[in-house]
């Protein structure tokens, strides 16, 4: 396996979630779309397909010019699978997989994986979700 350089120019972020968050992170400039037509966005909404999303996530850890995929915890719920996977594998650092809220769903602090292994670590394995808990 070869080892991939990562520059600070190379990297992107990337997000999936519902039109108006997309739209908003775009605004911010983090849009990008290569020659061949592959963006770094996908907006979703109802009629989007589980294969749909699982084929674009996918297709975004596969990419070596991904830093961060920010996805909203709706759309994280339907690939957790492919989460928990990519979490797990000790060879892939990047890229990091960041659940943000949306509109449609309150956002759960205990179903993010990334937010309850850092309390796990902060408050001790069972007290860093039952933390989390409190503070809803």
């Amino acid at each position: 396996m070869s080892k991939i350089a990562f520059t600070k120019k190379s990297m992107l972020i990337s997000v999936i979630a519902d039109e108006q968050t997309v739209t908003g992170f775009l605004l911010t400039g983090i849009g990008q779309r290569s020659k061949d037509g592959s963006t770094n966005f996908m907006i979703c909404n109802k009629e989007t397909t589980d294969q749909q999303l699982e084929e674009v996530f996918a297709s975004y850890l596969a990419r070596n010019d991904i830093a961060i995929v920010m996805i909203s915890q709706t759309m994280a719920e339907r690939v957790r699978n492919m989460i928990v996977e990519h979490n797990n594998d000790e060879e892939k650092i990047l890229p990091s997989i960041l659940e943000i809220p949306s509109k449609e769903m309150p956002y759960d602090p205990t179903k993010d994986s990334m937010l309850v292994a850092a309390a796990q670590k902060l408050f001790g394995q069972e007290a860093g979700i039952e933390k989390l808990r409190s503070t809803d």
